[in-house]
């Protein structure tokens, strides 16, 4: 793999999750990225109380997309080599962290509604 193009890493992701785990998970975090955008458009600002409990469900989606690749590529802790390997890994768990904020803060958007003592 002498350079890096978009195709490949579809074709790796494809490869890794199987092609349709890969394009599932990809029209979820479409899905969650459209409710994010209409949630804030809705609402005209974010929610500061919604927001923090957003921010701190974030260990808890780290942890589930490390465990998910974990189970996926049906790897252990002790299988993690090099440095590269705790980079991806790290990655992971930030993307992980991130999603899961941002699917928590629309859930609870979209359950508890317009709040105007809640936005900024």
């Amino acid at each position: 793999m002498e350079e890096f193009s978009v195709g490949t890493f579809l074709a790796v992701f494809e490869e890794m999750f199987g092609p349709w785990l890969f394009w599932a998970m990809v029209a979820v975090a479409a899905l969650i990225t459209v409710a994010y955008l209409y949630v804030l458009i809705r609402d005209h600002g974010m929610g500061m109380r919604r927001f923090l409990l957003a921010q701190l469900s974030m260990p808890i989606g780290a942890v589930a997309a490390v465990a998910f690749v974990m189970w996926i590529t049906n790897s252990r802790m002790a299988d993690i080599g090099g440095p590269i390997d705790w980079i991806v890994l790290l990655g992971v768990a930030v993307l992980g962290a991130g999603g899961f904020s941002i699917l928590v803060y629309v859930a609870q958007s979209l359950i508890r509604g317009k709040r105007e003592e809640d936005l900024i």
